[in-house]
């Protein structure tokens, strides 16, 4: 099966105004741009997930709704708090198991989770950390989840190459 992690694209750095905590910060128009260049190079990389699912912080779903706009991915966001900041891959991975059989998965969160989640569906250790700039997703492939055999890396996306594959 076909995982794909992204993390969020750029968000407002600041509280202030109606934005009190970390969790309300939402993207930036920056964000939203990164957001569907990165989209616009997956849907021509044919990535075609049967579910998106966010960490419940509004940053990460506004990623994720531009994803499954773009992407013409039909039914509902779903959310996963195992994708919130300090989540573990085994609480993301409870949460994969109650979702219906798919082939493909595209999950949206932070770092430096992402980046950890990502690690352990290749069954890397502890030292190895994989860091995601905004925006950047990776495609791990895997035979179940949790994986009991490590995964492979096909692919790591950055708004930057996105730019450059969509002529941007």
């Amino acid at each position: 099966m076909k995982i794909y992690l992204m993390r969020h694209a750029s968000a407002v750095e600041r509280l202030g105004g109606a934005i009190v905590n970390d969790s309300q910060r939402p993207l930036t128009e920056e964000g939203r741009q990164e957001a569907r260049s990165v989209a616009n190079a997956l849907k021509k990389m044919n990535t075609r997930p049967n579910f998106i699912v966010s960490s419940p912080l509004v940053r990460t779903r506004q990623t994720a709704e531009i994803i499954q706009e773009v992407l013409g991915i039909d039914g509902e966001l779903k959310i996963a708090d195992g994708l919130a900041p300090g989540g573990t891959a085994s609480e993301v991975f409870k949460n994969l198991k109650k979702l219906p059989p798919f082939e493909e998965i595209f999950l949206v969160g932070h770092e430096p989770d992402i980046g950890r989640i990502s690690a352990d569906l290749m069954l890397a250790g502890p030292e190895v950390m994989l860091p995601f700039k905004k925006a950047a997703v990776i495609r791990v492939d895997v035979q179940d989840l949790p994986p009991s055999w490590p995964g492979t890396l096909k692919w790591f996306l950055n708004p930057k190459i996105a730019n450059m594959m969509t002529g941007k």
